[in-house]
């Protein structure tokens, strides 16, 4: 094969690479996306027994979506091949209270007084979006 149809080759396959590349990252959708859960939170007095438990259906946030990765020749790799990973995650946590009001005692009593709602703080994602899988230095 000639050099110049060496370079033609090279030339397109790097087009190509790009074009790929672009269309993957069109398709990226990390969305921030509300959904509910099941809580469920108990509490022990210092002998470490169970003085109740609590739980409700919580409506909190959570990441969803695709992000483009791809795996490339590459001359500088070990392998061969230049791998770059992406995951949807959160961008940002929000701390927030939220209120369990079904709480029972150890026997399963339903309580009726004022330990019959418990607050809990819980960290939800207040953003997501695309990062480097593994990459947790932010």
């Amino acid at each position: 094969m000639s050099p110049t149809v060496s370079k033609i080759l090279f030339i397109y396959g790097i087009q190509l690479l790009c074009l790929v590349v672009l269309q993957c990252a069109a398709e990226e959708a990390c969305e921030t996306i509300p959904t509910e859960i099941h809580v469920t939170k108990e509490e022990y007095d210092d002998m470490g027994r169970l003085v109740r438990s609590c739980s409700g259906e919580v409506s909190v946030n959570k990441c969803e979506g695709m992000c483009s990765s791809q795996v490339r020749p590459s001359i500088s790799a070990q392998t061969g091949f230049s791998k770059d990973c992406f995951c949807c995650r959160e961008n940002y946590l929000r701390e927030r209270l939220v209120t369990l009001t079904h709480c029972y005692d150890p026997d399963g009593v339903r309580l009726e007084d004022e330990d019959s709602i418990m607050e809990v703080r819980l960290r939800e994602p207040d953003d997501c979006k695309c990062y480097k899988c593994g990459d947790y230095s932010r």
